[in-house]
């Protein structure tokens, strides 16, 4: 029985720092990935503003709004 406790970690135990090492760099993917999916979205969010503009700037000129 003292053999398998040895091998099996406790609750609250840390891991190897192998297996440290490697959630890390999972964790830092993961964050990394969020980020770039925050910055695609606000630019694609920035885009679709800036044509919606535009399209209605050119439908006020086009109706005579615009002066």
């Amino acid at each position: 029985m003292d053999a398998l406790k040895k091998m099996i970690p406790q609750v609250g135990e840390t891991k190897a720092p192998e297996e440290k090492g490697m959630m890390e760099k999972a964790g830092n993917a993961a964050g990394n990935a969020a980020q770039s999916a925050k910055e695609t979205a606000q630019q694609v969010g920035q885009q679709v503003k800036d044509t919606t503009l535009g399209a209605v700037d050119a439908v006020k000129n086009a109706t005579g709004m615009n002066k």
